[in-house]
C-alpha cells in the first residue's frame, strides 16, 4: 500500500513563545502544566501517522483531543510549531506561498461541518467553486459541478440557492463540490455532525458508495465512535493532543490498548460493528464436513446470530470473494460480543 499523506513528530502549541514552550514539552512538562505555569496550550504533541492512498483515516476524539486542529495542520491553514508533513513523499513544510496554493486547489478538497456555501452563488455554481478558482471556463466548470451534483444526488436543484435546501442537501452541495475539484485527498472535518441522524447515516453511505469507486485518500474527522467505525479503514484516536492507538477499526475495538480505549468501547454495538474476518479462525486445512452454512468475511456478527437463529452450537464457513478462507464458532463469537473491560471484571470475581 502506497502512503499518501505521512505526518512525523508534529507538535502544535499556542501561545505567545510556541518555541520556548516547545522545548518545555520535550523536556516532560504535560498539557495541564504547561498550561498552568507557561501559559500557552499544547495542541498536539508527537504525532506520528501515515495515511494510505485510497484509503479513509478517521481520525476521532472527544472536544479538545486535537483533532480539528490535526486535519488543518495538512493543508497548512494552521502552521506547525514542530514536525513534518509529507505529501507523496515531499515535505510541504517547504512549500513557498505559490505551492501551497496549488496544494489547496488541485490536490486536497475540504468538506466543512458548517457547509461553507456561497449564499449569493446557485448551487450549480457552488459545485463548479474550484475548477472556476483555477480559471477553467465556466463550461468546464458547470459541466464538472453538474455530473458530480447528479452522483450525490441533486440533479434538479442546480438553479437553487443554498437557504433554499435543507442541511442534509446542503452537504450534498459541499460533497459535490470536493469532488468536481478533482483532488485525490479529501478532507472532511466534521463533515455529517451538524446533521440528523437518519441524513446523517445517510451522508455515510453516500460517501462509502463514492469510495468504493473513486479510492480516494480521505481524512475524516469526528467525535463519533460508531460513525468512525462503519467509515474507517485506519482510525486514529487522540486524547489531549496525542494519539492513544490507531489501527484497524476492528483490531482497536477487540483489543483496546489503554483503558481510556477500553472505556470509549465499552458502550458500542459489538455485533452491528464486528466483522465475520476479526472473530474467524483461519481454514488448516479441508472444509470441515459439519459447517452450518457459509457467510462472506465483511458480514456482521449481528446478521450472523440472525442467520443462525441465535444457536451457539454452529459452525460457519468464511468466505472472502467466494473461497473458502476460514471458520467461524458461534462459541467465539459469542464471547467477542463481551468487552474486554467487561470479561476481566468477570474472570477477576470468580477468581
Amino acid at each position: 500500500m502506497t502512503q499518501k499523506v505521512v505526518i512525523r513528530g508534529l507538535y502544535k502549541i499556542f501561545g505567545p513563545d510556541p518555541e520556548a514552550a516547545l522545548r518545555q514539552v520535550l523536556h516532560g512538562v504535560g498539557k495541564v502544566e504547561l498550561l498552568e505555569n507557561h501559559g500557552h496550550v499544547l495542541g498536539l504533541r508527537d504525532i506520528n501517522v501515515a495515511m494510505d492512498e485510497g484509503e479513509i483515516t478517521v481520525i476521532m476524539g472527544l472536544s479538545g483531543s486535537g483533532k480539528s486542529t490535526l486535519i488543518r495542520h495538512l493543508n497548512r491553514l494552521i502552521e506547525p510549531s514542530a514536525g513534518e508533513i509529507q505529501v507523496d513523499g515531499v515535505d510541504v513544510m517547504t512549500f513557498s506561498p505559490l505551492q501551497l496554493r496549488e496544494l489547496r486547489q488541485s490536490q486536497m478538497s475540504m468538506v466543512f461541518q458548517k457547509f461553507a456555501l456561497l449564499p449569493h452563488r446557485t448551487v450549480l455554481q457552488n459545485a463548479g467553486l474550484a475548477p472556476r478558482t483555477r480559471g477553467e471556463p465556466e463550461s468546464v466548470a458547470d459541466a464538472e459541478a453538474q455530473r458530480w451534483l447528479e452522483r450525490v444526488g441533486l440533479a434538479g436543484f442546480e438553479s437553487h440557492y443554498p437557504h433554499q435546501l435543507s442541511g442534509g442537501m446542503q452537504q450534498r452541495v459541499g460533497l459535490a463540490r470536493a469532488l468536481t475539484s478533482n483532488s485525490p485527498i479529501m478532507l472532511m472535518d466534521e463533515a455529517f455532525s451538524a446533521l440528523d441522524p437518519l441524513i446523517r447515516t445517510d451522508m455515510q453511505d453516500l460517501l462509502l458508495e463514492l469510495q468504493s469507486d473513486l479510492r480516494k485518500t480521505i481524512t475524516f474527522i469526528t467525535h463519533d465512535l460508531d460513525e468512525a467505525l462503519k467509515l474507517a479503514d485506519h482510525l486514529v484516536i487522540l486524547k489531549d493532543g496525542y494519539v492513544v492507538q490507531q489501527g484497524e477499526p476492528q483490531h482497536i475495538l477487540l483489543h483496546p490498548a489503554d483503558p481510556y480505549i477500553e472505556d470509549f468501547v465499552s458502550d458500542i454495538n459489538r455485533a452491528r460493528v464486528l466483522r465475520v474476518r476479526s472473530v474467524m479462525q483461519p481454514l488448516a486445512g479441508e472444509v470441515p464436513p459439519d459447517v452450518y452454512g457459509a457467510v462472506d468475511e465483511n458480514q456482521t456478527l449481528e446478521s450472523l446470530i440472525a442467520e443462525s437463529q441465535g444457536d451457539v452450537a454452529h459452525r460457519f464457513l468464511v468466505t472472502r470473494e467466494g473461497e473458502p478462507v476460514g471458520t467461524l464458532e458461534m462459541t467465539d463469537l459469542v464471547k467477542a460480543l463481551v468487552p474486554r473491560i467487561a470479561s476481566t471484571q468477570v474472570a477477576e470475581a470468580q477468581a
